[in-house]
């Protein structure tokens, strides 16, 4: 098995993690061994093999489910050949959301299984604000966003969506920790209104809100 030799290891330790999922080690949706086992396997700490979890969950290949450990959520990921997206500004990264999660709203309204609206109201539970670090807040965001795409069943957008989410969640973090919330319950209410259009199958409404909501991020950032 290979070991890390050159810094920085986080990265060394996501490449190689990711091609052992891209090999069929790991099956979709299955559950990865534990930071203890992974780390001497990699041959890094760890702390490393979190940050490399952390950087392949930004990139839509994992999820850290709380309490039950990370899965694999995807075969491909964003890699370094997405440069340019990954580089965005802040507004160009919520202008892409605006393009993507707009629609994707829309079509989940439609074509949402009940499975689907359970896991969308799980997710929105857990990207409650109390008590949490920007960094939690942000993941349970990410989750909670991409799962709407996800229910929207257009791949094309799902894919889009994943290429830039390392990017989005660095971006988010960032605007957290510059410009915390003035009210996150407010933002919350407003991500479970999303989650009643899309229950209802008004796609219009569903749409509406997204827009409104991402449109007033990016005003704030201009």
């Amino acid at each position: 098995m290979p070991t890390l030799i050159r810094q920085p290891l986080a990265d060394q330790a996501a490449a190689l993690l990711r091609e052992r999922i891209r090999s069929g080690e790991w099956a979709l949706g299955s559950k990865l061994p534990s930071e203890v086992t992974l780390a001497p396997q990699l041959g890094v700490g760890r702390s490393t093999v979190r940050e490399a979890i952390r950087q392949l969950a930004g990139q839509g290949m994992l999820q850290s489910r709380q309490g039950s450990g990370v899965f694999v959520m995807s075969l491909e990921g964003a890699e370094s050949g997405i440069q340019a997206v990954l580089q965005a500004s802040v507004i160009a990264v919520i202008e892409a959301r605006i393009a993507i999660e707009v629609e994707a709203s829309s079509l989940a309204a439609e074509r949402r299984t009940p499975p689907e609206l359970r896991h969308l109201r799980r997710l929105l539970a857990e990207r409650s604000p109390e008590g949490k670090t920007p960094e939690q807040l942000v993941d349970a965001d990410v989750a909670f966003h991409r799962a709407i795409v996800a229910a929207s069943g257009n791949v094309i957008l799902l894919e889009m969506f994943d290429a830039f989410s390392a990017r989005l969640r660095q971006t988010m973090v960032d605007m957290l920790r510059a410009r915390p919330m003035a009210d996150p319950h407010t933002d919350h209410t407003i991500h479970g209104s999303i989650v009643d259009a899309i229950a209802e199958r008004d796609g219009d409404e569903a749409a509406h809100i997204t827009r409104a909501h991402l449109t007033d991020m990016k005003r704030r950032f201009e």
